[in-house]
């Protein structure tokens, strides 16, 4: 078999359907304990086929980025040198077919038979006419008959389909194209026949998510709603975890809060940060203060050790994105709120040293998941000599060392997760 590229997803139910591809979706990491394919059942392979084709159809909906790119495996590991040993092995076969008298196009036509595939999968309904053209041109029979009767014209039928490719291609591939009319070897012509002819594919991928968004995006709910219910038929069990992940949120928002002010854990923070709810409404809550309390507990969530919502597997890389994001304007938040409340407000009042400020907390507090003391140390050490060094400037009066010591020590204090700073925020 030639190489024609493969494609990988970034960042359709168009593609589901049509099985362009095999794409890694967000959610397949928790997919292998939600779903055991070891005994390898048609139905449960039918339903993780399913849960695939929706996650691209709702990752085209909610990523205006989501596009097909190549996906070209590593020289170095051991699938991609068995695989360029198989491709070299087969074009190899091939120009000693080429090579033999008389030529022996066997395998030249299955590969023009699979080129005619992928230049009829590459026209839109509207061109009949051309389709009946490649159809005729292309005409496997014929062309088997005129290699057995030695009439079978190679350097006529390559340049018809590089005429097709450059009227078929996008502007992009142009260059691509040109590039093939300079190759006289009819072996490596085919292999960079495949090549660009991968890469086209890809753009008319790409080029059928884009008209098929706005589609989706005014049907998403409906579309998501009845495949979502398909599963739900097929497993009961489907939903095991949303139900824990809400009966939770419930209990957060009924139960008062009993954590100390001190010492609060996380989860239990986001907890009371519903303002009480239960304290001030003898009604249970809505369905919307669920799913909001829920969405909040999400951002905090412990992905190590809870399993998450199936309902929301497919946005799960982008939950635990917003859940860093909120850990680090927290960490920043505290740092300034500590760096203010010593300082003063007239220094804080200067936007630009603000700014400078946020740059270096960022820049620091890159490694605090993994690290918290080291960042937080060196954090500590830098806020104080820039706090110092801006109250020089502005004609302040310095922090003592005894205040420089509790800055510093109060900051370090931060990277514990009971910190009463970090809460509060």
């Amino acid at each position: 078999m030639p190489k024609v590229e493969e494609t990988v997803l970034q960042n359709d139910p168009s593609e589901a359907e049509s099985e362009v591809c095999s794409p890694k979706t967000p959610e397949q990491s928790q997919e292998s304990k939600s779903f055991c394919l070891d005994n390898h059942s048609p139905e449960l392979i039918e339903t993780v086929n399913k849960i695939s084709k929706l996650s691209i159809a709702h990752e085209i909906m909610v990523n205006q980025d989501f596009y097909m790119e190549e996906s070209v495996l590593s020289t170095n590991s051991v699938e991609g040198k068995f695989m360029e040993t198989m491709y070299n092995a087969f074009w190899d076969h091939l120009k000693e077919q080429f090579s033999s008298t008389p030529p022996d196009f066997t395998c030249a036509l299955e590969l023009l038979k699979e080129v005619k595939e992928i230049l009829l999968s590459l026209l839109l309904p509207r061109q009949k006419h051309l389709r009946n053209e490649i159809e005729e041109a292309l005409d496997i029979d014929l062309l088997k008959q005129e290699a057995e009767h030695e009439t079978l014209d190679v350097p006529q039928l390559s340049n018809y389909i590089l005429n097709l490719m450059a009227l078929l291609c996008a502007p992009v591939r142009d260059e691509a194209v040109q590039e093939l009319e300079t190759i006289t070897d009819p072996v490596q012509l085919l292999r960079g026949i495949f090549h660009v002819l991968g890469l086209m594919k890809m753009d008319m991928v790409n080029y059928t998510i884009q008209n098929l968004r706005p589609y989706l995006q005014e049907h998403s709910v409906q579309y998501e709603r009845a495949k979502f219910q398909e599963l739900l038929d097929k497993q009961p069990n489907l939903l095991d975890y949303t139900t824990k992940w809400l009966t939770k949120a419930v209990t957060d928002l009924t139960t008062p809060c009993l954590s100390s002010p001190d010492l609060p854990s996380s989860s239990s923070s986001m907890a009371c940060s519903s303002s009480n709810w239960s304290a001030d409404n003898s009604e249970p809550p809505s369905l919307s203060m669920v799913l909001y309390q829920g969405y909040l507990n999400l951002l905090l969530w412990d992905h190590k050790n809870e399993e998450f919502p199936e309902t929301l597997l497919m946005d799960r890389i982008r939950l635990q994105e917003m859940g860093s994001q909120l850990h680090q304007l927290t960490v920043l938040a505290s740092v300034l709120l500590v760096a203010r409340s010593f300082s003063g407000k007239v220094l804080f009042s200067s936007p630009e040293f603000v700014d400078k400020l946020k740059y270096i907390i960022k820049t620091l507090t890159e490694e605090f998941k993994s690290r918290p003391e080291e960042a937080m140390m060196s954090v500590s050490e830098q806020v104080s000599e820039e706090v110092d060094q801006g109250l020089k400037d502005m004609g302040l009066t310095a922090l003592s060392s005894e205040n420089t010591a509790s800055l510093m020590g109060q900051l370090q204090n931060i990277a514990k997760k009971e910190n009463c700073i970090r809460s509060i925020i």
